[in-house]
């Protein structure tokens, strides 16, 4: 997933870094994705435990991926996305987790760990951080004025292409994966969000190029800040980078109002989790961090500062009310029962997934 990146992390400073860490103290060797944590649950960690945290961040899975596939990273948590974790599992880069030494998994939410699990079966390998969706991220003044409602938009606004011809001046962003387009777009014609068929992925191409003349742009980030400046009328986008533009917007004062729309039909979840990598220097100390991370108060403290849902179901008690009442963020039960999740392409239908997104982006 997307994530807000800042150079604005000072304060993670204070907690430590590889370079200075001494084989005395107790220490465990975090990756995560760029501002995606409360510095102060990581002090209070170290208070807690006595244990130093070293925290490292990047903002791509590629980037994890590549370090965890070549081994020796010296890192004892690190933060991937489901769909990632999935096959980084089958390479044999984690360590099943030591559940004798979690005892707050207790906590967690039966719900979302039961659909983490499509990824990593049994849940033994790791446990969701934070999750969210993908859906449309819209201009609340414009779309109001070209459709006439104040209603949330739904799929037709990107999918049928007379909805979205009316949109082509304002502009439409989508994301440039295929892997969290195509699925939409198949819910859309109603057939399975997971499906890798051939004659599926066709149906799909074949509504993507009928709207492809109204898509501005496919990218995966862009959008956050085209929505937020008003420069385009529609993203479809990850639900947090959605919320990041909602804020920017806000701040900016400039007369934009942005939003989010998860569509009737149902919108795709992601999921990333923390797992234990199978040459992590600090096992014990990794188990530690987990369990902490586990507590209610503590991943509700993580949830308010990025405004995104968890995993951790005694956790909602604790978190703000601007978070856990926003139904963006955490969905109502009977839209909850409506989203979706998907798995790897194998390497076959991955080659057709790609041949055909080249079709589409390029229009040819």
């Amino acid at each position: 997933m997307s994530r807000k990146i800042t150079t604005a992390f000072a304060a993670l400073i204070l907690i430590g870094s590889a370079s200075v860490a001494t084989a005395q103290e107790r220490v465990v060797n975090v990756y995560n994705w760029s501002d995606y944590i409360d510095a102060s649950i990581l002090e209070d960690f170290t208070k807690e435990t006595g244990i130093k945290v070293v925290y490292d961040v990047f903002d791509s899975n590629e980037i994890l991926e590549t370090k965890l596939l070549a081994g020796g990273t010296g890192y004892d948590v690190v933060v991937p996305t489901a769909t990632f974790l999935q096959r980084q599992i089958a390479a044999g880069v984690f360590q099943k987790l030591d559940k004798s030494k979690l005892p707050n998994l207790s906590n967690m939410w039966d719900e979302i760990t039961t659909r983490v699990a499509t990824y990593d079966p049994g849940n033994e390998y790791a446990i969701d951080y934070m999750w969210g969706t993908t859906g449309i991220g819209y201009n609340v003044e414009k779309v109001k004025q070209i459709l006439g409602t104040d209603e949330k938009p739904t799929w037709d606004v990107l999918f049928n292409p007379e909805v979205a011809a009316k949109f082509k001046d304002c502009g439409i962003h989508l994301l440039d994966s295929p892997t969290d387009v195509v699925p939409s777009v198949l819910a859309y014609l109603g057939l399975n969000p997971d499906s890798h068929e051939a004659d599926d992925l066709a149906k799909a191409e074949e509504l993507l190029l009928k709207v492809r003349p109204f898509i501005r742009k496919f990218h995966s980030s862009e959008y956050i800040n085209a929505l937020a400046n008003g420069d385009i009328c529609l993203a479809l986008g990850y639900s947090g980078d959605i919320f990041q533009a909602r804020d920017r917007a806000a701040e900016a004062k400039a007369g934009v109002t942005v939003d989010y729309s998860i569509p009737p039909t149902g919108a795709q979840m992601w999921f990333d989790v923390m797992a234990i990598p199978a040459d992590a220097p600090h096992v014990a100390e990794a188990h530690e961090f987990l369990n902490y991370i586990m507590k209610p108060e503590v991943i509700a403290k993580a949830s308010d500062f990025v405004f995104y849902a968890n995993g951790n179901k005694a956790s909602q008690q604790f978190i703000s009310k601007e978070v856990i009442e926003d139904t963006a963020i955490y969905p109502p039960a009977d839209v909850m029962k409506k989203l979706f999740t998907t798995t790897p392409f194998d390497a076959k239908s991955q080659r057709v997934l790609t041949r055909m997104w080249t079709k589409v982006v390029t229009g040819q």
